[in-house]
């Protein structure tokens, strides 16, 4: 659970909650005909961008924001030294029986033990790395979209809520509903790009590149150890993948 994004998320929503019940009522900002033209009208342009199958499976990717964890970067170059020592021991054989939970990197150990040579194992890891790069800026171009979305529904419905407003100027109880749909419609349209979809989007890109970096660190260390480098060797050279303060400390340890 990424308690950074449901803290965020939730927090934001709390307060915005404080500031309407604390102005009188929450019920003056619930409008039935704000909320259909903001948050239908919103996903059915987004939808109209994508493919369904492309749109619903962005609900999937989604929950990278909230579910997903990434591995230790220090963890996958543990693991492979670990492995590299192994596999000059036993060769890539001693790899098979290993447990690897990556399963990228588990990918590359048995393209290894099937005898790949080098050309196949980096041509397969990278065009891994390239579809999977793909997928994630899918998913992050659907709450883009839904971002960029949501504001343009809600001028629309002001500009509705204003056209019922003039066109009913002789009947003064009409006037308060028009305009209250005027307006809530814009507050609809920014809370759902700037609360949901676009930090949604920002989280997915995070998650997209620190994937894309431990999977270009495991191509890296699988290529080093089908290369029958030295483990300390293939240690330091993967160490460029982390921070200059975290190397500085595993290099004082």
């Amino acid at each position: 659970m990424d308690l950074a994004t449901l803290i965020g998320l939730i927090g934001a929503f709390v307060f915005v909650i404080m500031a309407m019940v604390l102005g009188g009522s929450i019920s003056m900002f619930v409008d039935t005909q704000s909320i259909l033209i903001v948050v239908c009208g919103s996903l059915f342009v987004a939808l109209m961008q994508y493919s369904v199958g492309q749109f619903f499976g962005g609900a999937k990717i989604a929950a990278k924001a909230f579910m997903f964890k990434t591995d230790n970067p220090e963890d996958l170059i543990a693991k492979i030294v670990e492995m590299a020592d192994a596999a000059r021991k036993g060769g890539f054989l001693a790899l098979e029986e290993m447990e690897v939970e990556n399963s990228f990197l588990r990918k590359g150990v048995d393209l290894l033990v099937d005898g790949h040579d080098a050309d196949v194992v980096r041509s397969t890891l990278q065009k891994d790395i390239g579809l999977t790069n793909e997928r994630h800026e899918q998913g992050i171009g659907i709450f883009k979209a839904l971002g960029d979305v949501a504001p343009a529904m809600g001028m629309i419905g002001t500009l509705i809520g204003l056209v019922a407003m003039l066109s009913n100027m002789d009947d003064p109880k009409s006037i308060g509903p028009a305009m209250a749909v005027a307006l809530l419609t814009t507050l609809y349209g920014a809370i759902l790009a700037n609360m949901v979809m676009l930090p949604i989007a920002a989280k997915l890109a995070l998650r997209k590149d620190e994937e894309k970096l431990n999977r270009r660190l495991i191509l890296d260390g699988v290529l080093a150890i089908q290369d029958g480098q030295n483990p300390r060797v293939i240690d330091g050279y993967l160490k460029n993948y982390l921070n200059e303060k975290k190397r500085t400390i595993n290099g004082d340890e």
